[in-house]
């Protein structure tokens, strides 16, 4: 609901959201990698449509600063 990472992982995975959203947040309370995980999805992930992830976009950008 956050950024759409749920979503995303349960439309490659081919399973319902509700069982990604499940498994996160039971990664969260249970060795709390819950929320790194999260947070690395969501800057490599590229958005629906998008060439590029957040991640990506950033290197893209200072490449081109740097040249």
């Amino acid at each position: 609901m956050l950024a759409g990472v749920a979503a995303g992982l349960a439309h490659y995975l081919q399973v319902d959201v509700l069982l990604v959203r499940i498994a996160l947040v039971t990664l969260v309370f249970v060795g709390g990698i819950g929320l790194p995980f999260y947070a690395a999805c969501w800057l490599l992930m590229p958005e629906e449509g998008a060439d590029q992830s957040m991640a990506g976009q950033f290197v893209s950008d200072l490449n081109t600063w740097r040249d």
